[in-house]
């Protein structure tokens, strides 16, 4: 396999055949550092050696009605985590100058339930003008299902980008949840465009999915043309009914991300939940195909630690980049 034209045909803007990215999948393990190489050649050429950090806060835990398999604040998980509703507008204008102190270029909150409010809208958007006032952070949200309206008030109070990730395939999607539709992940995301929000929307893997449904996923994706990418890998939290499920091993959770690089060369790549647990010593490599990370943790997982975090894109010659 030639993955330095493969990298030339994403760098030209070309989408890989199904061929070509199965290829990606099924490449040998003795040729990860090529696969890595061709997928940094392509990272390099559209960002260069900069990475981006990015910190969650869980702004309203539990209490969702969804029953996403996966998650630990669904109605179906039995999870032993915090429960609490909405924080208040100090806590969040603290999180976001410990967001900046982490050097991170955006501050994401994040609200659990199957979509908020318009109470819980007018809440956040007051409060986002209040971070907007006393911290000079970007503002994503992740608020689940919303719609032009609720969009369009979260963009006036200063929210740049809205997350709401397909997870899945949509073949795949009703194997992990029933409560929404793929159709209805999709519908958040157009309505968010609409209303001038750049989209940060990735997937899940290690859920069960073949690789088929990787591939469906990540064309998918390339097709609502996002900011950004973010890439999770499952943590099988105890209590929810995936707990138990690690299908992944570190060299397959590389490639793809090298997948991803290649269908998105362009966007901001975002290692996201699960990379510490399934690389594990090879997760400095993530760096190569992606260009952006969480630090100090996922809701109710933890993460690694900022400082930690800092070191390793120093090892790597890589530099944060913050504005």
């Amino acid at each position: 396999m030639n993955y330095i034209a493969i990298a030339n045909k994403s760098i030209d803007g070309q989408t890989l055949t199904r061929d070509e990215c199965q290829a990606i999948l099924d490449s040998p393990d003795a040729d990860i550092l090529d696969v890595l190489a061709a997928a940094f050649k392509v990272r390099r050429t559209y960002c260069g050696n900069k990475v981006h950090i990015h910190v969650l806060m869980n702004a309203k835990s539990g209490f969702c009605p969804e029953d996403c398999g996966y998650c630990s604040q669904s109605v179906v998980s039995t999870a032993d985590i915090s429960k609490y509703q909405m924080v208040d507008e100090d806590r969040l204008i603290a999180g976001a100058k410990e967001a900046k102190e982490a050097k991170a270029k955006r501050f994401c909150i994040v609200v659990s339930g199957q979509g908020p409010s318009p109470k819980e809208i007018e809440y956040l958007s007051a409060a986002v003008r209040k971070i907007r006032e006393a911290v000079d952070i970007r503002i994503c949200c992740s608020v689940g299902l919303l719609d032009d309206e609720g969009a369009r008030a979260l963009k006036e109070a200063g929210v740049d980008q809205l997350n709401h990730n397909l997870n899945s395939s949509e073949r795949f999607y009703p194997e992990i949840c029933s409560t929404h539709t793929y159709q209805d992940r999709v519908a958040t995301l157009r309505a968010a465009k609409r209303e001038g929000l750049n989209l940060c929307t990735g997937a899940i893997f290690g859920m069960g999915e073949t690789d088929d449904d990787v591939i469906d996923v990540l064309l998918a994706l390339r097709e609502l043309d996002p900011q950004s990418v973010p890439i999770n890998f499952l943590i099988p939290i105890d209590g929810t009914p995936l707990e138990g499920v690690w299908n992944l091993t570190p060299y397959q959770c590389l490639r793809i991300l090298c997948l991803t690089r290649f269908l998105h060369p362009r966007q901001e790549v975002r290692v996201a939940g699960g990379r510490e647990p399934h690389l594990r010593s090879l997760q400095p490599l993530c760096l190569y195909p992606a260009n952006s990370i969480f630090v100090d943790g996922y809701l109710t997982t933890p993460g690694q630690k900022t400082k930690d975090a800092w070191q390793m894109i120093e090892d790597l010659g890589f530099e944060i980049e913050i504005d």
